[in-house]
């Protein structure tokens, strides 16, 4: 039973990421503007995404500081 379910959820991720990855081709192939430009664009959106995960990632650490700094405060004796 436990080896159905298993077999069951990696079918349906391995078709998700194969019509993933079919779309995507498909998607750059018709795409109305050139490949050069499209690259260009996908390039510029990924530094934006870079950028804003390095932000979020320094503001969870500064929040982790803090707790565990708080937490060391509460149960020092």
């Amino acid at each position: 039973m436990y080896y159905e379910e298993e077999s069951t959820a990696v079918s349906f991720f391995s078709g998700l990421i194969v019509g993933a990855a079919i779309g995507a081709g498909l998607a750059l192939l018709l795409a109305p503007q050139s490949g050069k430009r499209t690259r260009r664009q996908l390039m510029r959106s990924m530094e934006g995404f870079t950028d804003e995960a390095s932000d979020r990632f320094d503001d969870m650490s500064d929040e982790l500081r803090s707790a565990v700094k708080s937490g060391r405060k509460k149960f020092s004796f």
